[in-house]
């Protein structure tokens, strides 16, 4: 759950990114609701490479890519407010 991350987030060193959907109801299969939330394994791979571009540790080049390969739409509404 995202809130339990965001509460202890000031604790952790560095910058903590938090993935979760709160217990936001919705009927559907699993795999519907995490690329709805955007907790299934392309988006957590596509906020990990991020991150990592956030920290210069990878190109802008290597995130445009992955986001293209993982299907990542950047102009997708935020899915709490969906």
């Amino acid at each position: 759950m995202h809130l339990v991350s965001e509460q202890i987030a000031k604790w952790v060193p560095g910058r903590l990114v938090t993935l979760g959907t709160d217990g936001f109801g919705r009927s559907d299969t699993r795999e519907a609701l995490r690329n709805h939330f955007e907790i299934d394994a392309a988006h957590i791979t596509f906020a990990a490479l991020s991150e990592l571009h956030r920290r210069g540790e990878v190109d802008r080049a290597t995130v445009e890519k992955a986001r293209q390969s993982l299907g990542i739409d950047p102009d997708k509404r935020n899915p709490v407010s969906a």
